[in-house]
């Protein structure tokens, strides 16, 4: 099935699906995608282990400014939202990724429960240390790979 995202007429609308011939249109407010934004940059931002205040004073923001963005208070203009993104080491699409995804029935949670923050600000850091695409790529596809044979032993044990 399809989907197809559109952003509510007015803020403070709750999400809604509506299926339009095997097509799903997720409808979110400004202000949960504001949220979501913020969320994703908050994550990310740990972690690399940056603090609000590095991150503020590379963008010529206050600490609390950036801390408004996280909590989607203050919505991240365009031209900002991609100054953030090449800081960060992500493309801006990053920050929009799993926008209006609901968790399907049946589906396992997320296997970065187990990973502790400081784990997760080790590998950013260490990762974004590896300048060659090619070998970065590589060790994302190790890692893929490694994470899809721990879950096929997962699923093989419980069966």
């Amino acid at each position: 099935m399809e989907s197809l995202r559109l952003d509510a007429p007015a803020s403070g609308v709750p999400a809604r699906a509506i299926d339009l011939r095997g097509v799903t249109v997720v409808s979110l407010s400004a202000h949960d995608i504001d949220v979501h934004v913020g969320k994703k940059l908050r994550d990310r931002r740990e972690a690399l282990g940056i603090s609000q205040g590095r991150l503020g004073r590379h963008l010529g923001l206050t600490f609390s400014q950036v801390q408004k963005y996280e909590k989607g208070a203050n919505r991240i203009g365009a031209g900002r939202l991609f100054q953030v993104a090449a800081y960060l080491g992500v493309p801006p699409s990053y920050f929009f990724e799993t926008l209006g995804e609901a968790a399907a029935p049946g589906d396992a949670p997320p296997v970065v429960s187990a990973v502790t923050p400081e784990e997760l600000r080790q590998v950013g850091l260490v990762f974004s240390a590896i300048p060659e695409a090619e070998t970065r790529e590589s060790v994302l596809a190790l890692m893929r790979s490694l994470a899809q044979s721990t879950r096929r032993e997962t699923v093989a044990t419980e069966d």
